[in-house]
């Protein structure tokens, strides 16, 4: 059955009227001609509307065709009009399309009407497909962003309408063995809600067979349950599947006239319904990524809590003995160091040292381990002043330092402390050993929206083919017989700026000196 088209047609004479009709139709167009033989018809159905095109004789008793044409324009100016009119010369037609007509037929040459009807009624069709095609797009993109089911439905239910211009859309999922009507937009209530067995519905046949389906009137088809349609305003329908190869979901179109959905309005649905098929499949991708991220998130704060109760495991169980070891090898040391032997004496020594290291080796891994867990507390700070307060404290009288006076920075003070503190005390460790030991530290370049710092010294340096193990904890380049240390504080440091959103890393050169660098960004990036 093919697309119904209504023309609207001023004509007094019912001859002229009739032959407008013949010629329409026999090319088996489907045009249904309404006549207005006078003026306050042809108002009345200009303010009706619905009309795919306008026909007009030159004049009717009392109101000419341009009058006709004027006030057509002024209601529906997107209406093609055409003068279909008795032999009158080619001034009447110049007139008439001077004034605005889209077209004018002569009445003794009726075989041009349809042509030229036609023409036009394929202008509307491009111009609707346009406007359909460029919905379409723009529910593509509203799909791509759809992180729920209910997002999905609301784009569909509303697009599948708009681009076909139907009455009524459903969005139809499959659950199991049965159609769960889950929305609609129409003009009078449909099956929201209601759910039916896949053999009992059109959905269901859609999916099933893998098919879309157009049925011009549900009532002469067998497939058609009836007595569900005989309450709504259904007479026709088209009813695509969502995902061909194994279908999740249909999307329908109904009309309340008489209807057959064209090979666009099929593509476009089906169109709309492949889109959907990506979007559902998202929505299930991006509901196991939040499932997994919340597992993950159930894991870390497990992970802390048991960090947490190792740190304080470590501060007590592990603290508390190795004090008593430094107390009671203090008290033997001054105490009994009259009655001890050399050995003796040099035993204690021993004690002593290694339980300090000890206990500075401990004191580091809870450092290591808090730095992940401490909230930044992001300020404007200069860098320098933190320098200077680390420089005052160390026992470096050999060594010279040149601290830049502006380094300004975003960022935790606290934590900050840590690196530079860290930094400058190996810088004064691994230079320790030349004649003049000399720390720089100072401000690089903005690369990437990030400030870059460096401290450097020319001390022992290293072989840059090992650096990547120079921010894995306990990971020395050096033997602690040459330089003591408990081989984390790099580590710390390094940590302490990825959580600021920085980088970290090192340049050097056996016996050359190292030079430390580590970026910060301009902006806060929690």
């Amino acid at each position: 059955m093919p697309h119904l088209r209504t023309v609207l047609f001023l004509e007094d004479d019912l001859g002229s009227a009739e032959l407008a009709r013949e010629v329409l139709s026999q090319d088996g167009a489907g045009t249904r001609v309404d006549v207005a033989s006078e003026r306050e018809a042809f108002v009345e159905a200009c303010a009706r509307g619905g009309y795919d095109l306008i026909l007009s004789d030159h004049e009717v008793p009392g109101f000419s065709g341009l009058a006709a044409l004027e006030h057509a324009r002024a209601l529906n100016p997107t209406v093609p009009f055409v003068f279909f009119c008795a032999t009158q010369g080619e001034e009447l037609e110049r007139k008439c399309i001077s004034a605005g007509a889209d077209d004018f037929v002569r009445k003794d040459e009726p075989w041009k009407l349809p042509r030229v009807v036609q023409r036009h009624f394929d202008a509307i069709d491009r111009r609707a497909h346009g406007s359909s095609m460029s919905r379409l797009v723009t529910a593509v993109k509203e799909l791509s962003r759809c992180r729920t089911l209910e997002q999905i439905a609301q784009v569909v239910r509303t697009v599948a309408r708009q681009i076909n211009g139907a009455d009524g859309a459903t969005f139809v999922l499959r659950d199991g063995d049965q159609c769960f009507y889950f929305d609609e937009d129409a003009i009078a209530p449909l099956w929201k809600g209601h759910r039916f067995p896949l053999s009992a519905c059109i959905s269901g046949w859609s999916m099933t067979h893998k098919e879309h389906v157009v049925i011009p009137d549900i009532y002469a088809d067998a497939r058609v349950p009836h007595d569900a349609y005989r309450p709504t305003f259904v007479k026709s329908l088209v009813m695509v599947p969502v995902r061909k190869e194994a279908p999740i979901a249909a999307i329908g179109n109904y009309w309340a006239t008489p209807h057959t959905a064209t090979a666009d309005e099929v593509e476009l649905i089906q169109a709309l319904a492949d889109s959907t098929s990506v979007a559902m499949e998202n929505v299930e991708v991006y509901a196991d990524l939040e499932r997994r991220v919340r597992d993950r998130t159930a894991q870390l704060e497990a992970t802390n809590k048991e960090l947490e109760a190792y740190s304080a495991s470590v501060s007590h169980d592990l603290r508390n003995p190795l004090g008593q070891v430094l107390g009671f090898a203090d008290l033997l040391k001054s105490d009994a160091s009259s009655i001890l032997s050399p050995t003796g004496k040099r035993y204690v020594d021993h004690i002593l040292s290694a339980s300090h290291r000890m206990n500075g080796l401990i004191g580091d891994l809870l450092r290591l381990a808090s730095v992940s867990r401490t909230a930044l507390t992001r300020q404007e700070i200069n860098l320098h002043s933190l320098a200077r307060d680390v420089i005052a404290e160390q026992e470096a009288h050999r060594v010279r330092f040149e601290v830049a006076t502006e380094m300004p920075a975003n960022a935790d003070a606290a934590l900050m402390r840590v690196v530079v503190e860290n930094l400058l005390s190996n810088a004064v460790k691994y230079s320790g050993k030349v004649d003049s030991p000399l720390v720089q530290m100072g401000m690089g370049v903005v690369v990437e929206g990030q400030q870059t710092f460096f401290v450097r010294d020319n001390g022992a340096g290293f072989d840059m083919t090992q650096a990547m193990r120079l921010f894995t904890p306990f990971g020395r380049l050096h033997t602690a017989k040459e330089f003591p240390g408990t081989g984390i504080g790099l580590a710390t440091c390094q940590r302490i700026v990825h959580r600021h959103g920085g980088r970290m890393w090192a340049e050097s050169a056996k016996g050359m000196g190292a030079t430390f660098w580590f970026s910060l960004p301009l902006k806060p990036t929690d």
